[in-house]
């Protein structure tokens, strides 16, 4: 049944995400592209994304979010301070020319590596945080497999050319929206344009530019080498909704920020993401010989509905509930459904659970609610 059940959502989201016909005409000059929304994780266009491709400096991604994690797990604090080895100062390429011994706050690392894609920054963290860089890219395949990057395999922590460090567009939108989903706080990072360290005396200024240049950027990382190419992963907000489009090897860096320009603009003009959730609580169901009265419902799953913008124009919401339950109610026990549509197509049918449990009444409780009852009616 839960087969059958996952199988139908996955029609209907198909059929309620089919894209208009002038979709297939994108001009995105990439080996691969893929273009996600961040809330429901959708793929709303993709050319090539399983492709196994080198990822350059985008593989940062997944070193700032494992330094993401840490941090707001408690584990590392913004202000504590990383001293940089001998092996993160010999990294080369983007880098803040970091000293051997060199002390730097994590915040300022951090920094380092989303505004201007630091190596010997990524590094010294990665060493900071693990021990060692080989340590943690064991902590970075680890948690590319929980997130189900199935096409990732990382040697580095940084994305200079290594012989079997790759990951596709898929993997990449993966791990970006895990970031900008779970972790807002980089926003502080990945949107500043230009900044400075060290007290005014190292200049920084984005590598991605359309942080500066495209209404609602937000970020989030760029990559270039001679092998992969360039790359780029860019995310945008607009009227509640934020976009990941994802460009690999594209042949020139100008090309590549068109490429997510392309991708963006056809999401943000295509596609809109409204809230399915009434503004009024659900109606509370009858409980029969429960030790509460009644439960209250609760949607389970993802709220927001991504279609099409015509579609969600003419979008109502159904609410079809069981008229009582009967003791016990498990919390999480369906109790109905929340049908999303637009005019009779059905955008989507969330379920209604239970939103507590609600133990049945014992026969001695059912007793003494008896004689409460007869001695008010006396």
């Amino acid at each position: 049944m839960k087969k059958f059940i996952s199988a139908l959502l996955a029609l209907l989201l198909a059929a309620a995400l089919t894209p208009p016909a002038w979709a297939e005409e994108l001009a995105v000059e990439a080996q691969s592209c893929l273009l996600m929304e961040k809330t429901t994780g959708q793929v709303l266009y993709a050319v090539n994304e399983h492709e196994k491709l080198e990822p350059a400096s985008v593989t940062k991604i997944m070193t700032i979010l494992l330094v993401m994690e840490a941090i707001d797990g408690g584990a590392l604090r913004y202000d504590d301070v990383v001293t940089a080895s001998a092996y993160a100062c010999s990294m080369g390429g983007s880098q803040i020319w970091l000293k051997e011994n060199e002390q730097m706050t994590v915040e300022d690392m951090l920094k380092a590596v989303c505004v201007v894609s630091a190596n010997d920054c990524s590094v010294a963290l990665a060493e900071h945080l693990a021990g060692s860089s080989e340590a943690f890219v064991e902590k970075m395949n680890r948690r590319a497999q929980e997130l189900g990057m199935a096409d990732t395999t990382f040697v580095n922590p940084t994305g200079l050319p290594a012989q079997g460090h790759v990951t596709s567009a898929y993997d990449i939108a993966l791990m970006s929206r895990e970031l900008i989903a779970n972790h807002p706080d980089i926003r502080r990072f990945t949107t500043i344009w230009m900044d400075s360290l060290r007290d005014g005396e190292s200049a920084l200024t984005n590598t991605n530019k359309l942080v500066r240049y495209y209404p609602g950027a937000t970020g989030l990382k760029t990559g270039s080498t001679d092998s992969a190419q360039y790359c780029l992963s860019a995310t945008a907000e607009r009227d509640g909704m934020e976009l990941i489009a994802v460009v690999l090897k594209s042949p020139t860096s100008t090309q590549r920020f068109e490429g997510a320009k392309t991708l963006l603009n056809y999401g943000f003009a295509a596609y809109g993401l409204a809230e399915a959730a009434p503004q009024e609580p659900l109606r509370p169901i009858p409980v029969v010989l429960g030790e509460k009265a009644a439960v209250t419902p609760e949607i389970c799953g993802e709220t927001g509905i991504l279609a099409p913008k015509e579609k969600l124009a003419a979008m109502t919401v159904r609410t079809e509930l069981q008229p009582q339950l009967e003791a016990p109610v498990e919390k999480g026990q369906p109790v109905g459904t929340l049908t999303v549509l637009s005019g009779e197509e059905t955008l989507a049918e969330l379920p209604l659970v239970a939103g507590e449990d609600v133990p049945r009444l014992t026969y001695w409780k059912i007793l003494l609610r008896c004689l409460q009852t007869a001695f008010l009616a006396g």
